[in-house]
Order: C-alpha cells, then structure tokens, then sequence
C-alpha cells in the first residue's frame, strides 16, 4: 500500500513537471511569435537603431515601472546587490541589437540571420559547461534539422567582397545571443520577469541616453507598439519561460523566429517566399516539434 501511494505520488509531480514545462514552451513561443514581427516595425518605422531602441525601451521602463511600483515587488527592486545581474544582461542585449541590425545593413539579408543563428550552436555547448545541461542525441537532431531548415530557407551564404564587417557581426550577434540565453536561464530564478526585464531595460536606456539628440514624432506608433509588444510583453513571456525550459531547447525554438517573420513579411509587406522558404521553413518547424516532443 505504502509502496502504492508513493508510485501515485511519483507520477502526479510527473504530470505537475510536464505541465509547467508545456506552459514554459507556450510562453518562449509565444514570445518569439511577438519578436517575429520586429523587423516589419523596423522597416516601417525609418527612424536610426539607436533611436529606435532608446524610446521604445523608454515606453517599456515606464509601462514597467508602474507594474513593479506593487508592494509585491519591493524587494527584489531594493536589493541593490543583484543589480549587476541585469546590469549585465542589458550590456549584451544592446550588443545583441547593435551587431545584428549593422549585420543587415553591412551584408544580405541571408548571411546576418544565418551567422546570427548559429547561436544555438553555441548555447548547446554553453549550457553544458555552465548550467550543467545534458546535451542529448534528440537536441543535436533538432539543432542539425533546424539549421539545414535555416540554410534552404536563405538559400545559403552568398559572401561578396565587402561584406566580411557584415558577416563578422552576425558572429558577434550570435555570441552575444547565446550568452544572453545563459544569463537569463541562470537569473530566471533570482527575478521576477518583469523585474529582470524593467532592470535590464533601464540600464540600456542609461547607456544610450548620452547618444540621442532628436525626438522623431512621426515614429510614435512604432516606439509605442515596440515598447508595449516586443520589450515588454515578449520578454517578460521569456523569462517566465526559461524558468521550467532548459537554454538548449529555448535556444533550438529561436530557429521559429525566421518563419513567423517571413509570415509578417507576406502579411504587412507584400512579401513572397519562394519554394526554398516553404521547404526550410517545414524543415524548422519540424526541429520545434522534435525539441517538444520530449527528452532524448
């Protein structure tokens, strides 16, 4: 009998378990579904990077702020000592935009989001050095499928002398993506996610500060829908995920981001994909869905 309950007991913490990890993947695809469309706001927005990250940061300090003002939320604001930790987050998350937008400016299209997207790669070894993570024989299929997905998708590199400053920081990119994923899964824990992100997102708004000197109002639409959507719900949504979901599968479902964007493009901007897209992109999904399915 004893032994019975304790089997009973065993499989409902099982189920508990499961549950959370299926609401964690909600919340990280959720959050890259929102982060998708972050390029057609870019494109229709015609306003500078930098300009465009401070204000709608600024946006989402202030929407954030006034959530964490909650009683609730005092502690983890008045522990001075953690700061560092979204100190240095918000570092790597401004060098995460920065390279990868100079990435589109310096080369294709195609060659920024394939160097960027190599960071999967890279948390996967990462994860098991620093967060202890198993890397299993199903991730490493996901990884392969998902960047052979990405590769048809953007039909390949396509080098061209002049490019190489381009191509170099789409690497940096992807570094500096997989080392954000890390801090976050490590820091997860330690901050409640709209804490982490209003910290994280304060301290970008202070490094950029000394570098705005215009107000351009016509982009107003664009700051607003950036700050409500992409700073502020998108990333509080991954945050909360990555508590009950391991980098290295976080990481492999960041490959989604692509398709949902290419879908925006059809969308917002007339956009077509080719025969190429459609075949990487069933290519990726499928990735997602072996990273879903379970452990390796």
């Amino acid at each position: 009998m004893y032994i019975q309950l304790k089997n009973i007991q065993y499989k409902k913490m099982n189920n508990l378990a499961a549950g959370s990890q299926r609401t964690g993947y909600f919340y990280i695809l959720l959050a890259i579904f929102l982060w998708s469309s972050l390029g057609v706001i870019v494109r229709l927005s015609a306003v500078e990077i930098h300009i465009l990250i401070f204000y709608s940061l600024l946006v989402s300090v202030i929407l954030q702020g006034s959530i964490i003002s909650q009683k609730k939320y005092r502690a983890e604001i008045t522990c001075l000592k953690k700061l560092s930790y979204p100190f240095i987050l918000g570092i790597f998350l401004m060098l995460n935009n920065f390279t990868f937008f100079y990435a589109f400016q310096r080369t294709t299209i195609a060659n920024a989001v394939l160097t960027h997207y190599t960071a999967p790669i890279l948390v996967a070894f990462l994860a098991t050095a620093f967060l202890g993570e198993k890397l299993t024989a199903r991730l490493i299929t996901a990884i392969v499928v998902a960047s052979t997905g990405l590769w048809i998708l953007l039909n390949g590199f396509n080098v061209i002398e002049g490019q190489v400053y381009g191509i170099a920081a789409g690497l940096l990119s992807a570094v500096s993506y997989a080392i954000i994923i890390i801090l976050s899964r490590s820091y997860a824990g330690q901050f409640s996610p709209v804490v982490l992100s209003f910290w994280a997102n304060t301290f970008i708004v202070l490094m950029l500060l000394p570098f705005i000197r215009t107000l351009p109002v016509h982009a107003w639409r664009s700051f607003l829908v950036m700050g409500i959507v992409h700073s502020t719900i998108a990333p509080i949504l991954y945050f909360k995920g990555l508590r009950t979901v391991t980098a290295n599968r976080a990481a492999v479902l960041g490959y989604l981001e692509p398709v949902s964007a290419i879908l925006f493009s059809m969308l917002f901007l007339n956009e077509k994909p080719g025969m190429y897209s459609v075949f990487g992109g069933v290519l990726i999904l499928f990735s997602g869905y072996i990273t879903i399915k379970g452990e390796g």
